[in-house]
């Protein structure tokens, strides 16, 4: 009976979220005066040091809560429809949990992408009760090695606590390319994530020189296979993916800074976590004006970007708004190792 009676709360509670989620859709069709997604760093520390990753420090203290609560009053002012909190590693924050829960007064979305390590059971029960609508966890290979320690081995368990535990929407994202030793890991890892009923999809990071590279053939076909794995509404929202297995360039209007907006420690807008210092105003000064401008601004960057968060939330704008404007100067950080949120 307890476990019908919490597949019944979880059905509901993902019906709710979904509503809200086609909301968020129509408000985006609706206006382009608003950001559609904003990932805000609450700690740049890290427990692990994945060798493709330039995002993190061994070293930095947490954003105090009520910093963090002044932006998300920002982000809501700005009318934001969802706030992800990447790092660094999140779950470092001592008070997350009362962040996520100041996220959730406002009708935004919250999300979190984490390394999985630090999740319990218990954990996992905070983060439901903050209200957290979503979660991702990015695992590397089947076993640690010197690229990465987000393995299935480790982190297998940590799966089945959020099988068994978590109201939230789960995604599990696996890679290949940069260095990755064995590119049929992601195959293991995006099936298992499937058997335990989450949602499944593959990103492509850089080589080690921060230079975007052809898929070899294994790759490419071990890219194609997880493909299939993706549910239909993530395989679709893909297809630039495929451009980048092949080495190509995408044609697209990137909208960063406007429809997606990177907010570092220092509480200073940026393109994205591998374009750091443009345009670099506080939030708290950030205005529409500066949604508008970016909005028409196109980026130099953009036909070899594989931040898949920015492609996602450019989509709905594809259509409209040539960009007419001119980046002022070339985006700092372009050509850096990046991976596919």
């Amino acid at each position: 009976m307890r476990k019908s009676s919490s597949g019944v709360r979880r059905r509901v509670i993902a019906y709710k979220r979904l509503l809200r989620e086609w909301k968020m859709i129509a408000k985006g069709v609706a206006s382009t005066d608003h950001p559609v997604l904003a990932h805000i760093i609450p700690i740049r520390r890290c427990n692990l040091s994945c060798t493709y990753c330039n995002e993190y420090d061994d070293f930095s203290k947490p954003v105090p809560m009520e910093t963090m609560k002044r932006r998300v009053d920002d982000l809501a002012r700005l009318g934001t429809s969802i706030v992800t909190f990447s790092g660094g590693e999140p779950l470092l924050h001592p008070e997350l949990d009362d962040i996520i829960a100041h996220v959730r007064t406002y009708p935004i979305i919250a999300g979190l992408i984490t390394n999985g390590y630090l999740l319990t059971a218990d954990r996992i029960q905070r983060l439901n009760r903050s209200g957290l609508d979503h979660l991702q966890i990015s695992i590397d290979n089947v076993r640690p090695d010197d690229v990465s320690k987000k393995s299935l081995k480790v982190l297998d368990k940590k799966l089945q606590l959020l099988a068994e535990h978590a109201d939230f929407h789960v995604n599990i994202n696996s890679v290949v390319g940069g260095g990755i030793h064995n590119p049929h890991d992601a195959l293991v890892v995006g099936r298992r994530a499937v058997q335990l009923g989450f949602t499944s999809t593959i990103g492509i990071i850089h080589d080690g020189e921060g230079q975007l590279q052809p898929l070899s053939p294994e790759e490419r076909e071990v890219f194609l296979k997880m493909q299939g794995l993706e549910k239909r509404h993530y395989a679709r929202f893909n297809w630039f993916q495929n451009n980048i297995a092949n080495g190509r360039p995408n044609q697209w209007r990137c909208r960063a800074g406007a429809r997606y907006l990177y907010i570092c420690e220092e509480g200073l807008v940026h393109y994205c976590s591998q374009q750091r210092g443009y345009p670099g105003i506080p939030l708290e000064q950030y205005t529409v004006a500066d949604v508008r401008r970016e909005f028409l601004t196109e980026k130099s960057c953009a036909p070899h970007c594989t931040v898949s968060c920015v492609h996602h939330v450019s989509y709905m704008d594809f259509w409209r708004a040539p960009q007419t404007l001119q980046t002022p100067q070339p985006p700092v950080g372009a050509g850096q190792l990046v991976q596919i949120d």
